[in-house]
């Protein structure tokens, strides 16, 4: 019997690259980190690949390495790179690499040096976020040592980019002034004589809503999931993951009876409780205890009592409900049931921690589409 599995639509995948890829001219950088946000980082790249993106992000080397090591060829950005990382491997495999500080950049040209190769990189510059990149007062320094390097044949400076931080909320000012500092990082960039050829700052919200922020690459993370980035906005995308399992155990219990650990849900009535396997362990929010939607034929019910481990229970009233029938955590939503961001509403977070949640859990992955 089946414990339980999230279901993994690639041609939703697909399908959404290609809804993205038609809303603008530049190219399409499809964002994979996170285990491609618990969808399957290889498979995931792949449908993308094939709706259209021609580029594939990821946070870390070992994330950019697991896809070269997949066969994948097509050109692979990793942005999130600590002292002490194996820079070198990263050449070797024809990663590109994100620069945002003239010590990174030196240990990057140390390392090329001794193996005789041509790095490639992306500059980046902090236009607001105030996460990675080079604080303005700090770019002329890096573009200049970049321009440098690049003279002397130790690397390329294939972009220039940056990262919004409120892309999401539609008119928020600080789009505006994050733009401008990224207009004005162009130019400074230009007169050190430094032409990237891809200059991005796009992410999902961005690339649905602000064309003007295009440039020449695009980065949707969540929406290639079909998750989208602004509340109440679907824009056409799919979800493409489906968490399910079966119900292991139904039983009949009395009114008055305290339901899972520290009995904080108490039976109000006499009921069907109905066992569910699968718990925090597997990526299910302990925040969802009693308050969890879950689908069972064709009907909504809620978590009862506090999510276990590897376990949970609903209580589902006097439905007919039997030992082997399907429950649904998530969906697409098309016939009734919850959907991530009906979770995420539920607990109090985003989407795309939902979905994460389920990367490399104990709950397989199965693909279709």
């Amino acid at each position: 019997m089946w414990q339980a599995e999230a279901v993994v639509d690639l041609a939703a995948i697909r399908a959404n690259v290609e809804l993205l890829k038609a809303k603008t001219s530049a190219e399409v950088m499809a964002v994979v980190k996170a285990d491609g946000y618990g969808h399957g980082a290889v498979h995931s790249a792949r449908a993308a690949l094939a709706g259209g993106a021609t580029w594939l992000g990821v946070r870390s080397l070992p994330e950019a390495l697991e896809l070269r090591a997949a066969g994948l060829t097509a050109p692979i950005l990793a942005w999130l790179l600590p002292p002490g990382t194996p820079l070198r491997e990263g050449v070797l495999a024809d990663v590109d690499l994100s620069v945002s500080s003239v010590g990174q950049l030196a240990e990057l040209a140390d390392e090329v040096r001794r193996i005789d190769r041509v790095a490639r990189v992306h500059l980046k510059i902090d236009t607001g976020l105030h996460r990675n990149g080079a604080p303005p007062d700090v770019w002329p320094k890096l573009v200049e040592a970049a321009a440098q390097a690049q003279a002397d044949g130790v690397l390329e400076i294939v972009g220039v980019w940056s990262h919004l931080a409120c892309a999401d909320e539609l008119g928020d000012p600080s789009i505006d002034r994050q733009l401008q500092v990224f207009h004005d990082a162009l130019a400074t960039a230009e007169l050190a004589g430094v032409a990237p050829r891809l200059r991005h700052i796009a992410n999902s919200a961005a690339t649905l809503t602000r064309p003007d922020t295009h440039f020449d690459l695009v980065r949707p993370g969540v929406a290639v999931y079909g998750l989208s980035p602004i509340a109440g906005e679907t824009f056409g995308l799919r979800p493409a993951m489906t968490v399910r399992a079966p119900i292991a155990l139904v039983k009949r219990v009395p009114a008055g009876e305290g339901v899972s650990y520290g009995h904080t849900y108490v039976t109000a009535r006499e009921t069907t409780l109905c066992l569910i396997p699968i718990g925090y362990a597997d990526g299910v929010p302990r925040h969802a205890s009693s308050s969890g939607p879950v689908w069972v034929n064709g009907r909504r019910f809620e978590i009862a009592g506090r999510v276990c481990m590897d376990q949970f229970v609903l209580d589902c009233d006097d439905a007919l409900v039997t030992a082997g029938d399907e429950a649904i955590l998530f969906g697409p939503g098309d016939d009734g049931e919850p959907t991530a961001d009906d979770w995420a509403a539920t607990v109090g977070t985003i989407n795309y921690e939902i979905v994460t949640r389920f990367g490399r859990s104990g709950v397989p992955r199965r693909y279709r589409g």
